[in-house]
């Protein structure tokens, strides 16, 4: 197969599938057309469908529901994390990114 360089090369995606994988679920999610800019493309190929029908053990499938509602207690323990993290720099006398001051 030859490697072909497209100079902006929009792609209008269709039937596009979102498959989110965490923990040991996973959950398809319709989401329809997709418009993706040249710029934004490095490369495109085929997929084998009956490898991508494959889900390697242990992920089990999942509503979407359960899937969401898995990714937002995972943020919000990651986001306690990261501010138990940035108290403690504080404390030693570092400054937390994003929180310095703002000039104009």
């Amino acid at each position: 197969m030859e490697a072909e360089i497209l100079p902006a090369a929009n792609l209008v995606l269709q039937d596009t599938i979102e498959r989110i994988f965490i923990e040991d679920v996973y959950a398809d999610i319709p989401r329809g057309v997709f418009l993706v800019r040249g710029e934004n493309v490095l490369l495109l190929g085929e997929i084998d469908l009956d490898k991508d029908d494959y889900i390697p053990e242990p992920y089990r499938k999942a509503s979407a529901e359960e899937v969401h509602a898995a990714v937002v207690r995972k943020n919000q323990l990651s986001k306690r994390s990261d501010k138990v993290k940035q108290m403690k720099l504080q404390e030693l006398g570092f400054e937390a990114e994003h929180s310095g001051e703002v000039l104009f």
